[in-house]
C-alpha cells in the first residue's frame, strides 16, 4: 500500500465543493485539496441515465489518514451514495510527500 493517496469526491455546487475541501483540510485529514469544474458527469441513478453538472474536489492525504477522510466526507456529504474514491500516489517529489504526511498529523 502506498504512504500517500489521492481521495477525490464529486459535489452539485462549486460552495459544496469549496466546503468539504476546506473542513478535510481544516480536520487535517487532507494537506491541501484542488476544486475543478464544472465537469460533466453521466452516471445511472435510480434507473435512469442522469446528466449533471458536478465539481471535483481532489484532496492529498496521507494513508493512514484514508478511512477517516472517507467518513468525515461521507458525513458532510449532500449526496445519499456520494462518489468517495482513493487513488494511490506511487511517486513524486519527496519533499511534497513529506509535507503531506506532517500536515495530516
Amino acid at each position: 500500500m502506498s504512504e500517500h493517496v489521492v481521495v477525490l469526491t464529486t459535489t452539485d455546487s462549486e460552495a459544496a465543493a469549496r466546503e468539504l475541501a476546506a473542513g478535510a483540510v481544516q480536520a487535517r485529514l487532507g494537506a491541501c485539496a484542488q476544486v475543478l469544474g464544472p465537469i460533466t458527469s453521466v452516471f445511472r441513478w435510480e434507473g435512469a441515465v442522469q446528466t449533471e453538472p458536478e465539481w471535483r474536489v481532489e484532496i492529498k492525504t496521507a494513508a493512514d489518514r484514508v478511512a477517516a477522510l472517507t467518513a468525515h466526507l461521507a458525513e458532510r456529504h449532500s449526496y445519499d451514495e456520494p462518489e468517495i474514491i482513493a487513488t494511490p500516489i506511487t511517486g513524486g517529489s519527496a519533499g511534497y510527500l513529506a509535507w503531506v504526511v506532517d500536515e495530516t498529523r
